[in-house]
């Protein structure tokens, strides 16, 4: 019952279209319920009528058209409250949706790399779809049944005590019915959930990654893996359907049992005088008015079953707290200089997982910094910790002597530009890509940022220029022309502070040279943290910061460093041999020979 509450007062801001549509509901109840008073009353005359004995010809004919204003009235009133209804759905359907999205961005980069994009969309659409199903059904029929129940008992009581008793009986017979099964019934649509996800989840991998799917001929393997899933739902379903439609039908076998029984009791109590004509076929019609919500509550009870079991997966993901959440100061960061200080930072993925130990280091303001060390040694977390995606396990982080972890998320990356090595570019056009990080950038500030990073000649050559469509991720577009497009987008923030995963590395040598031209650019005057991948650009820095273990092992300049024996003076080294040992050695440090 929790879950259901939680349900219905998700979504306070429809307050007036729930209220609405259960006033209508309530109105073609109402309609309703004076049907067997109306036709009480004409037969009762009519049989007065056939005995030969005094009747009312004029209230016959009043009843009759009072029986048609009824049926008018409640054609109105269902339309009407199903149009309400449709624009619920509808609103609740955004209004969930919004929610949903609102929150997931606020979640930790932590959330996102473990879990897969399409299970996160999958889990959206299942619950939003069974959540809004439930509540039109719920806001439609709820306070419908409830009155229809109430009023009609309340005047089956004034006519027959004891058939109000038998159908009063119903009630707790039908609830005792429908909830012996529902744990099971829930435990068994978890495991679709969880199958579906995994389904969907590897749809989208296999889609995103269609060339790597076609260029190794696993497409039979995808589906295979694909089928597989779905087969497992089908075998779970079996089971749950097998459960659900053998108590339904249960259920209703015995609501029909003590039906026939209330029916019989009323014809009988007629054929003995106890009721006259008019009463008995009143008790039907009230009973009919009881037995249509009773057995119509069946599908409110599945609707109930399969929203609760689905939106546990959504409420979950609503119940992370997000990353803002550990930081309630919210102060805005105020960077002058751009000084950046990690003083004995630690982090890890868990206890027996530590990828950083403390970790002390001072970027200087308009310095350009390389981190080199083996591949895993923390070179990506480190700059992933200073953009606020994880939050340190110990130590702290400053910028400016203001910690990190007392500034809003929004400050900290307003004041940081990141330039990755695989460009992440966005479906649409040029112009919106390059003005992502400041929307409200003039055309000609756009294209003064793309004029620096090397980009405004590929696009002034595009039929569309800066309105030119790039396609999912930027497919429409070359390695380089994708890197300077997104160099183009981090000068266009002009950000104090630069984070650069250096992105030449898979490029040709013309495209290298204007991504690394757009790249010095972009770092001139800005405190820049870089994750080298060239040795050339670590041989240009002004400081290098070498990790080992976890651990900063070196800092220096080149220079300094080139002749200490450690990290770098082995690359040197190691570049200096050309032996294809050393070439392969070198990658292990992620660093590519030029």
């Amino acid at each position: 019952m929790k879950d259901l509450w939680r349900i219905i007062t998700f979504t306070k801001e429809l307050k007036k279209y729930y209220i609405a549509v259960a006033v209508f509901s309530v109105l073609v109840a109402m309609t309703t319920q004076v049907l067997p008073l109306l036709t009480k009353t004409i037969i009762d005359e009519v049989s007065k009528l056939v005995a030969h004995q005094p009747a009312q010809l004029s209230v016959v004919v009043w009843a009759v058209l009072a029986i048609f204003l009824a049926d008018v009235l409640q054609n109105v009133f269902s339309n009407i409250g199903g149009y309400i209804g449709d624009q619920l759905q509808a609103r609740l359907r955004k209004s969930l949706s919004v929610h949903y999205f609102q929150h997931i961005l606020t979640l930790s980069q932590q959330y996102f790399d473990s879990e897969q994009s399409g299970k996160i969309l999958n889990r959206l659409n299942r619950s939003v779809d069974q959540i809004s199903t439930f509540t039109q059904a719920f806001s439609n029929n709820f306070l419908q049944f409830i009155f229809t129940t109430i009023l009609s008992l309340g005047i089956i009581f004034y006519y027959s005590w004891p058939v109000g008793i038998m159908l009063t009986a119903l009630y707790p017979i039908f609830i005792w019915l429908t909830t012996r099964t529902s744990g099971k019934w829930r435990e068994y649509q978890a495991t679709i959930n969880e199958q579906l996800d995994a389904a969907t989840g590897r749809f989208a991998e296999a889609t995103s990654q269609s060339k790597v799917v076609k260029s190794f001929g696993r497409q039979h393997d995808e589906l295979s893996l694909f089928k597989r899933r779905y087969d497992k739902v089908i075998a779970t379903t079996r089971p749950q359907s097998t459960l659900w439609h053998g108590q339904d039908a249960i259920r209703k076998l015995v609501l029909n049992l003590i039906f026939l029984a209330v029916y019989a009791f009323i014809c009988i109590q007629a054929a003995y005088g106890t009721y006259s004509l008019g009463t008995m076929v009143l008790l039907l019609q009230y009973a009919a008015l009881i037995r249509i919500p009773i057995f119509s509550i069946s599908y409110i009870v599945d609707q109930s079953q399969k929203a609760v079991a689905n939106s546990r997966d959504y409420f979950a993901a609503m119940d992370i707290p997000s990353e803002q959440a550990s930081n309630n100061s919210g102060k805005t960061l105020a960077v002058k200089q751009g000084e950046v200080s990690f003083n004995r930072v630690e982090f890890g993925y868990s206890a027996e997982q530590q990828i950083l130990k403390d970790i002390s280091f001072t970027l200087r303001p308009a310095t350009k910094t390389a981190l080199v060390g083996e591949s895993g040694e923390g070179k990506t977390t480190i700059t992933n910790l200073l953009l606020g995606l994880y939050a340190a396990n110990a130590g702290a982080i400053t910028i400016d002597g203001q910690s990190i972890s007392e500034v809003s998320y929004e400050s900290l990356r307003k004041a940081t530009a990141v330039v990755f090595q695989e460009p992440a570019l966005f479906s649409g056009t040029i112009r919106e890509n390059i003005a992502y990080g400041k929307k409200d950038a003039s055309h000609s500030a756009i294209e003064k940022a793309a004029k620096a990073a090397n980009a405004h000649e590929f696009i002034a050559k595009l039929p569309h220029g800066y309105e030119s469509e790039i396609g999912e991720r930027g497919l429409k577009l070359s390695g380089g022309q994708k890197q300077r497009i997104a160099i183009a987008r981090a000068l266009l923030k002009d950000a104090p502070i630069v984070v650069l995963d250096e992105a030449t590395s898979s490029l040709d040598s013309k495209s290298e040279h204007l991504v690394q031209e757009a790249l010095d650019t972009l770092m001139q005057g800005r405190t820049t943290l870089i994750i080298a991948h060239r040795l050339s650009t670590i041989q240009s820095v002004d400081t290098i910061i070498t990790l080992k273990n976890g651990q900063v092992d070196e800092i220096g300049s080149p220079d300094s460093l080139a002749n200490s024996g450690g990290v770098y003076a082995q690359l040197l080294k190691l570049q200096q041999q050309h032996s294809e040992a050393s070439q392969k050695q070198l990658k292990t440090f992620d660093i590519q020979d030029n």
